[in-house]
């Protein structure tokens, strides 16, 4: 398991369920399967950066990704709900899965967009919570390598800008449990919501 929660957090930890949530199998964008098995070429890490609407927009229109999904990873409590994530008593981040294609864009280029598409020096997002954290869970090695690299990189170049330290968790991942229907593709159900990463709220122009 990755997430490295503390004896004392995984004891204090909601119970959650035993059954995963419902989601509608179809990626209302894409048209491909939000649910594995996924197709033997295809890769798939999970990230953290703010809330997961503004997340997984940015990600489903990138080339090359072949879907996506809204949900929570990094924690304790198994197939947890919004509420319960948002309390901040599972351990969970809000996340989202990506699933890509290797022959048609590099995990490196899928990094750039990660790094730069949030801030990954502020821990839990302010006072917003350890479910906004930063985060990067990778499924092979060479992922994992890669993502450690790419931090250094970046670390480098904030801190001569005088810039904090990069707090990103970055392990291998684990669990990924799907978040409500509701959640999947949000952006795309719910124009009127303004996000990119980090928080959304609602447009009444």
């Amino acid at each position: 398991m990755f997430g490295r929660r503390s004896p004392k957090e995984e004891a204090t930890a909601l119970p959650g369920r035993a059954e995963p949530m419902l989601v509608e199998a179809e990626h209302t964008v894409l048209g491909t399967s939000m649910v594995g098995p996924f197709p033997g070429a295809m890769e798939q890490f999970i990230v953290g950066m703010g809330c997961f609407w503004g997340v997984e927009r940015l990600f489903w229109e990138a080339d090359g990704v072949h879907t996506t999904a809204a949900g929570y990873s990094g924690g304790t409590t198994p197939n947890p709900n919004y509420e319960e994530v948002s309390s901040g008593q599972t351990g969970h981040v809000e996340a989202v899965l990506v699933v890509f294609d290797p022959s048609k864009v590099a995990f490196e280029e899928l990094l750039v967009m990660f790094w730069e598409s949030h801030d990954p020096t502020t821990p839990h997002r302010g006072a917003f919570g350890s479910q906004y954290r930063s985060a990067l869970y990778t499924t092979t090695s060479e992922q994992h390598s890669a993502a450690v690299a790419s931090r250094n990189q970046y670390q480098a170049r904030l801190s001569d800008r005088g810039y904090q330290r990069i707090t990103t968790e970055i392990a291998d991942a684990g669990e990924f449990y799907y978040a409500e229907d509701y959640h999947q593709q949000y952006m795309h159900k719910n124009p009127r919501v303004l996000c990119a990463t980090g928080f959304c709220q609602v447009s009444y122009s």
